[in-house]
């Protein structure tokens, strides 16, 4: 890239070889990661906003800054680490940047709530996401549209596996992730606002087989196929639109999380 006359102008956000936006140091990350928000909506029936933490043996606070806070202990006596930021895919980038240039880490999901379009998708139902589709913004500043956002194949068996062995109701597919939480996901706006396309888009994805929808899986899928890692998401169902199931916070998180974390366990047992 010698002939980029930019390459050399391109802010550094790190301070002594530490990433200022998330403060990892790669001594203290561990290989498998996961990545969350501190989402209000999956709190309750047991799975608090720390709850992935919490889950986990020795866990210590190893990076904050004012975007993440860091965990780092142990699952089934495998490190794991936890990243825990902001919604979406933007910020999400973020952490997926740092995590492939300053750590080694070789695996990493998400964990959280989601929505589901799926008509045979129960509320406190786990989804275990085969693909997804990039309707956000980010990854297409990486690669082009058409590029796909896949699992690995190993992180998706290894989380049907976990989930086999708890006994929980989960379904493998494709989850839809968007930007938007209003008018992209057909939720009117202020004051009513809703145009006729904003009210095509669950029926049309609904149509195409969606499961559920997110907002961060089509990151972590997209950068870490690229970029040489491998990528998953696990989702607890916070409600169906499609069905008329109500919301009900934090049904099937707990859940979620075992699933979660098992499989990046069952990995490591695994030599994986």
């Amino acid at each position: 890239m010698t002939d980029y006359p930019y390459l050399d102008r391109m802010p550094k956000f790190e301070r002594d070889g530490i990433p200022s936006l998330t403060g990892f140091r790669r001594e203290s990350v561990a290989a498998k990661v996961v990545l969350a928000v501190r989402d209000p909506l999956v709190v309750g029936e047991g799975a608090g906003e720390d709850q992935i933490v919490a889950e986990l043996e020795g866990a210590e606070q190893v990076a904050r800054t004012g975007l993440f806070t860091t965990y780092t202990g142990r699952f089934r006596g495998v490190p794991i680490s936890v990243v825990l930021g902001g919604s979406g895919s933007p910020e999400a980038e973020l952490a997926l940047m740092d995590l492939f240039n300053y750590t080694d880490c070789d695996t990493v999901i998400r964990i959280g709530g989601c929505g589901a379009w799926g008509e045979k998708v129960r509320v406190g139902d786990i989804v275990i996401s085969s693909g997804a589709v990039r309707d956000e913004g980010m990854t297409k500043a990486h690669v082009r549209a058409e590029y796909p956002a896949v699992s690995d194949w190993r992180v998706v068996a290894a989380m049907a596996a976990e989930a086999k062995a708890i006994g929980h109701p989960f379904h493998v597919g494709i989850t839809r992730s968007g930007d938007s939480e209003y008018c992209g996901w057909g939720k009117p706006g202020p004051g009513g606002y809703l145009q006729d396309e904003h009210k095509q888009i669950i029926d049309y994805w609904r149509r195409a087989g969606i499961l559920n929808t997110d907002r961060e899986a089509a990151a972590i899928l997209t950068l870490s196929s690229l970029y040489g890692r491998r990528g998953g998401a696990v989702s607890s169902v916070g409600d169906n639109v499609v069905t008329g199931e109500p919301h009900r916070s934090g049904s099937g998180q707990r859940n979620a999380i075992l699933v979660g974390l098992g499989a990046l366990a069952r990995l490591a047992e695994e030599g994986q």
